[in-house]
């Protein structure tokens, strides 16, 4: 088997004001380095579109809660002979209750999307996301290629700078929304080519890594 490992690197562009934003007046925030060892945990409040029928997806966090990871079971784009156009792209859209240590809160650092791909000479193949929080402005989708040929797995990575991090408000529990998508085209390609957001034994994630910061009252 060919190894072909795709990686790409896209900055967010939320603007650092709309951090600064995100917190109330009365509070100063301090980046905290490493995570917070408090008590931690993480709520699938709700999951929607053709990429993620209901039971077909998870989320845990991390044991050191440096991030969390979602793991899919049914997600697959694909595209060729006698395959509706319909199976050309597939989406989800996760909805998550982040319960942060007392006195914390975060934003999305860093994402590692993973996968695997069998996409034949010709085909096109692409993999998006975005991510935010309830009742903030949706940032821009982050527009992956993945490479054909490729039979392997793959991975996309999105890195946040510090300055366009956008955290939870202190204090607030708002959900964060996480919505991929994946298409493939078999473009000029004659045989079946196909995505996926997981794997066959369940041991590819994505993981969603933390910026942590402490909330401390203005003195």
């Amino acid at each position: 088997m060919k190894r072909l490992l795709t990686r790409a690197a896209v900055a967010l562009t939320l603007l650092a004001s709309t951090l600064l934003g995100a917190a109330p007046a009365s509070a100063v925030i301090v980046v905290v380095d490493p995570p917070p060892a408090g008590e931690m945990s993480i709520e699938l409040v709700a999951m929607a579109g053709s990429g993620c029928a209901p039971g077909t997806a998870d989320v845990a966090i991390s044991p050191d809660n440096s991030a969390f990871t979602a793991i899919y079971s049914a997600y697959l784009a694909q595209a060729g002979p006698n395959i509706a156009v319909t199976e050309n792209r597939k989406n989800c859209q996760l909805n998550v209750l982040v319960h942060a240590p007392a006195g914390f809160t975060f934003a999305i650092a860093k994402v590692d999307y993973r996968g695997y791909g069998y996409l034949q000479r010709g085909a096109v193949a692409q993999q998006r996301a975005n991510y935010y929080f309830q009742g903030m402005t949706a940032g821009s989708y982050a527009n992956h290629a993945i490479a054909a040929p490729l039979d392997d797995n793959w991975i996309a990575t999105d890195s946040v700078p510090i300055a366009s991090q956008v955290f939870r408000p202190c204090g607030e529990q708002r959900n964060l929304n996480i919505n991929t998508e994946l298409r493939v085209t078999k473009g000029t390609s004659t045989d079946v080519s196909y995505l996926t957001m997981d794997s066959t034994d369940g041991s590819i994630e994505t993981i969603y890594h933390f910026t942590w910061m402490r909330c401390t009252a203005k003195k």
